[in-house]
């Protein structure tokens, strides 16, 4: 939530498989989600190419759980895959919904 323009919701509620997933957007896309009920992973949007890197590296990053499995992975949270890692990866999420957003919206999260 302390990046900016970011929002949050539960849009599932009444679908019992996805009634605790937490969506985190800006703009209204889409740049993280998370059940927040197992609370074991979560999806981030993600470069392609730095998604296969990650995957190589990273026993805790696989691809996207139930969505694009080219631009979007999964970060397991009792992993390999430490905090800080986890923290820039979330941003770098924010930052590639960010950037596909129109302009004017753009410079209206950075005023």
């Amino acid at each position: 939530m302390s990046l900016k323009g970011t929002t949050e919701k539960m849009p599932w509620t009444k679908q019992p498989q996805y009634e605790n997933l937490l969506v985190f957007s800006v703009g209204e896309k889409w740049y993280c989600f998370v059940d927040i009920e197992k609370f074991e992973f979560c999806d981030l949007k993600c470069d392609p190419e730095k998604s296969k890197g990650l995957q190589t590296q990273y026993e805790g990053i696989t691809p996207g759980w139930h969505m694009n499995k080219k631009h979007w992975i999964s970060v397991h949270f009792n992993s390999d895959v430490p905090d800080d890692v986890i923290k820039q990866l979330i941003a770098s999420s924010y930052n590639l919904v960010l950037h596909e957003l129109p302009h004017r919206q753009q410079e209206e999260l950075e005023e």
